[in-house]
């Protein structure tokens, strides 16, 4: 039996987002700009779309722009609020240290071409507070961006008492909610956001296909230039097929919330529970400021791709940190900035669960990491120092 506790990654497609999609493979397959009967077939299911993910979002149509995932929405939405301020002299943005590589990278490009950033630190929970951000806004600060939720360690940020503090301050705020939306309940309005990226594929819709929400006023700045599609600022004919499924699935993750949130709750901290009984082990964010499927855990005396490859052989998919840089050998920047060591952080574990999950799946997990850890602390010479009192326990 193979349990997948890697949601955090990527989602099993629903089967109503594939039946979604199927009769835009070879039914109604015309270009949505086509004039023609079949164009506008195909315009009329995408006007839909855009419709109802902005319901769910609490936005309006026109605020709602397609894009091929999260990554791209991110550089779209910092690269827009950059430009945009840019013209009005000012060149100061604010993040935190633990944002998603697609933000980092972005803000590590704009730092070569002059801009300045303020990475807030992050306390040891995860979590940063509404008073940092109004204490780094500087009257040349032209863009907060701030994910919603952790891609890592899942910890919920406190995303609408610091959309009140940009706005008050008239500065855009941009969160990436790819690991929130679908998850937990977002509105774009009463959460004062002003751009917003997401990605199907983290709730049960296709890979390839995402959202960038810009509030009406914004005047988006284009990535790629060569067409008309989503009024200008995002040309290429869209992914209608994609665009279907990914709709079909966001409405459905909502429409079960009120009821998946409280199940995932109980079993992420029947998870928690069972995994902290490993002797020396710590769970990374806040125990209850996080996401309901999301558990994230260091082990001391062991390294995390070991660890990995063992629960895969016993029949668990699982992680380390974020799927986008699983090939490297560096310890998570995340566990880093909420202060976890290197020696320490390297011994990471990330579990997400997904609403199909079971409590003989969590107990089965508990019990395959258990027994992973124990034969991998048997085998390391690290381990060995530490119960001999040649090294110090950094975890208790």
């Amino acid at each position: 039996m193979r349990i997948y506790a890697d949601n955090a990654a990527t989602t099993r497609m629903s089967q109503t987002a594939i039946q979604a999609m199927l009769p835009y493979f070879d039914r109604v397959y015309g270009n949505p700009s086509s004039l023609h009967s079949a164009g506008q077939e195909a315009m009329e299911a995408l006007t839909s779309a855009r419709e109802r993910v902005a319901k769910v979002l609490g936005a309006t149509a026109r605020e709602i722009y397609f894009t091929s995932g999260g990554s791209e929405a991110d550089n779209q939405a910092i690269r827009t609020a950059a430009i945009l301020g840019k013209r009005k002299g000012k060149t100061h943005i604010i993040s935190t240290a633990f944002e998603h590589h697609a933000v980092l990278h972005t803000l590590k490009k704009l730092e070569k071409e002059g801009f300045t950033v303020t990475y807030l630190d992050v306390h040891e929970t995860g979590l940063i507070t509404a008073g940092q951000v109004a204490e780094a806004i500087t009257p040349e600060t032209c863009l907060v961006t701030v994910m919603y939720a952790n891609n890592e360690i899942g910890t919920i940020q406190p995303i609408r008492e610091i959309g009140a503090v940009c706005r008050k301050a008239g500065v855009l705020f941009h969160t990436d909610a790819v690991q929130a939306v679908g998850h937990i309940p977002v509105n774009v309005d009463a959460d004062n956001i002003d751009l917003l990226s997401l990605s199907a594929h983290k709730f049960h819709g296709p890979k390839g296909v995402g959202v960038l929400y810009a509030r009406r006023g914004i005047v988006l700045q284009n990535l790629i230039e060569g067409g008309a599609q989503e009024r200008g600022k995002r040309p290429g004919t869209e992914n209608l097929a994609g665009i279907m499924g990914m709709t079909a699935a966001l409405e459905e993750a909502v429409q079960d919330l009120d009821k998946t949130m409280p199940r995932l709750r109980d079993l992420r901290d029947r998870l928690i529970a069972g995994l902290a009984k490993i002797p020396h082990s710590a769970l990374n964010g806040d125990a209850t400021q996080r996401l309901p499927g999301n558990v994230n855990f260091c082990f001391e005396g062991i390294e995390g791709e070991s660890l990995l490859l063992l629960l895969d052989d016993k029949g668990v998919c699982a992680s380390s940190g974020s799927a986008c840089t699983s090939g490297s050998l560096d310890p998570s920047h995340v566990l880093l900035a909420i202060g976890r060591p290197h020696e320490v952080a390297h011994g990471s574990l990330r579990l997400t669960l997904d609403r199909d999950t079971t409590e003989e799946e969590v107990d089965a997990i508990i019990r395959a990491v258990d027994e992973v850890v124990t034969y991998l602390r048997g085998m390391s010479p690290v381990w060995r120092d530490l119960m001999l009192g040649k090294r110090q326990f950094v975890i208790d």
